[in-house]
């Protein structure tokens, strides 16, 4: 199985990459599943505008996005919480790749996640996610909410502290097996 996992954030510290890096691996320790760990870092282009799209086309890195959603048997997906909503560097990303087909997803089976620092647990970004899943191929088989990271997570093993937590992450990832 190739799984495909990525924080949906281009922050560099970001605690969702923390979070999809150590349910990625988890994933891999439980099936041997192939793991590609995206950096949206690496997909950046121009904000999306029909002008920018009619000019010039569909940029090359929102066609490899495409791409290795297309390749991947599974996708692993933690948000970032920006406001209440997705973060722009994900937000571009998925319009500009939405561009190519609608179904973004291409009916992968996905876990999503998000994690905060507070006790919200990013839910917000989280039911945006889920809610319109179905409108772009997404078919989510769980997902899951990490409120107040640091008391939940240990930085410096790279894992989840909470046992409650960790079986509920090892339940979703069940699901993609």
């Amino acid at each position: 199985m190739k799984v495909l996992a990525f924080a949906a954030t281009n922050s560099r510290q970001s605690i969702n990459k923390q979070l999809v890096t150590h349910a990625a691996k988890q994933l891999q320790q439980t099936t041997g599943a192939e793991l590609e760990i995206l950096d949206l870092n690496d997909f950046e282009m121009p904000i999306y505008s029909v002008d920018r799209e009619q000019e010039s086309g569909i940029p090359e890195p929102a066609q490899a996005f495409f791409k290795k959603v297309g390749e991947a048997d599974a996708v692993l997906i933690s948000f970032g919480e920006f406001n209440g909503s997705f973060s722009v560097a994900y937000k571009n990303v998925f319009d500009w790749a939405s561009r190519i087909d609608q179904k973004v997803y291409q009916n992968k089976p996905v876990v999503v996640m998000a994690a905060s620092p507070g006790p919200g647990g990013a839910q917000s970004v989280l039911a945006t996610a889920v809610g319109s899943a179905p409108y772009f191929a997404m078919d989510v088989k769980a997902q899951l909410s990490v409120p107040s990271f640091y008391d939940n997570f240990d930085v410096e093993k790279g894992e989840l502290s909470n046992a409650e937590l960790t079986a509920a992450l090892t339940e979703a990832l069940a699901t993609l097996a």
